[in-house]
């Protein structure tokens, strides 16, 4: 070792061990939620054997999952019994903040082959999804719907919380028509108009996510009110008071990025803004979960999290320029955008 090099602690040893095994952990958290033990346990306290049972696995494995849970703050031990913590309350679906469909599709072939290609990806500085799964991502939960159908539910999951805070912060008095860009089953925008009567919704997507949007719009009760536009927001989009993109603009690169805000810029109504909701990086010396979220996006897609010194040249480039930025629970904020 150089001599100019601190010896590492025993505490270093023991912190290092647990970062080492964390794709121990990514799995055994998605075998939690594959298993519903937080459900199995929500009432009381279970055996391995109940546990087993209930789900058609073998007892004696199941007994060491729950153990390795108890390292983990999952569960606790007694009397024979296994009993769930509020940890384990974040795996059960339905309940406020969930991360159970997040933590099965992070485990799922999808993201876990081609985050085994990471060290290529940082040597070339490109996506090794295409070489780990034979097309794009996108492309592959087409083909493969079920891990497509829980990817999407894990991102309407992680958005849950992200929204609740968004649409309060939202101005719309003077909005009349928003369109939620790339909106999945249209959660932002028919969050914002159930709190504002007056406004009129759409969502544009692809044609995958039409009856997702449709059906969430009858479930709220908003669909005289809503509609949905099938098309790619990178040819064009309908003209609105308010544009959202939540979660968009990091999964393309900087070009794709400015085709789009200029596709918003022309046909944004006299007046009208962008509300754009995005992980916000720190500086480097604290960057935050972000710059974690920021190597997935490095490993899945062209994109990337920005600062919002990259923001704002994003903006500038489509003839946009930032009006307020208010920020959410971190790493998140909404950046408002209006015509230059």
């Amino acid at each position: 070792m150089p001599a100019n090099t601190p010896s590492p602690t025993a505490e270093d040893f023991s912190t290092m061990l647990g970062m080492v095994t964390g794709g121990f952990v990514t799995q055994i958290t998605a075998t939690f939620a594959e298993l519903n033990i937080a459900r199995h346990l929500a009432e009381a306290s279970r055996t391995a054997g109940y546990v087993a049972e209930q789900e058609n696995a073998d007892a004696a494995a199941t007994y060491r999952l729950l153990r390795a849970g108890v390292t983990l703050g999952l569960v606790t031990h007694a009397a024979g019994g296994f009993a769930a913590t509020p940890l384990l309350a974040t795996l059960l679906p339905g309940a406020p903040n969930s991360l159970g469909h997040l933590a099965r599709a992070w485990a799922a072939p999808g993201h876990w082959q081609p985050w085994g290609a990471f060290t290529e990806v940082v040597r070339t500085g490109s996506s090794r999804v295409e070489s780990a799964l034979g097309c794009s991502i996108f492309e592959y939960f087409t083909k493969n719907s079920e891990e497509g159908a829980l990817f999407s539910k894990a991102v309407t999951d992680l958005s849950t919380p992200v929204i609740a805070e968004a649409v309060p912060v939202l101005d719309v008095s003077a909005t009349k028509t928003v369109a939620d860009l790339g909106g999945a089953n249209g959660a932002f925008v028919l969050s914002l108009m159930a709190e504002h009567p007056h406004l009129h919704g759409s969502v544009v997507e692809l044609a995958h996510a039409v009856p997702d949007a449709r059906s969430e719009a009858d479930l709220r009760g908003l669909a005289d009110r809503f509609s949905v536009v099938e098309g790619d927001f990178f040819e064009a989009v309908p003209a609105a008071d308010l544009y959202l993109l939540k979660f968009i603009l990091h999964d393309w690169s900087d070009e794709e990025n400015v085709r789009l805000l200029r596709n918003c810029r022309e046909s944004l109504a006299p007046g009208g803004r962008l509300a754009i909701v995005e992980i916000v990086l720190g500086e480097a010396a604290d960057p935050g979960i972000g710059a974690l979220m920021d190597l997935n996006m490095l490993t899945m897609l062209p994109g990337r999290e920005r600062s919002l010194a990259e923001f704002d040249a994003l903006l500038s480039g489509a003839g946009l320029r930032r009006t307020k930025l208010t920020h959410l629970q971190a790493p998140y904020a909404v950046i408002e955008a209006q015509a230059v």
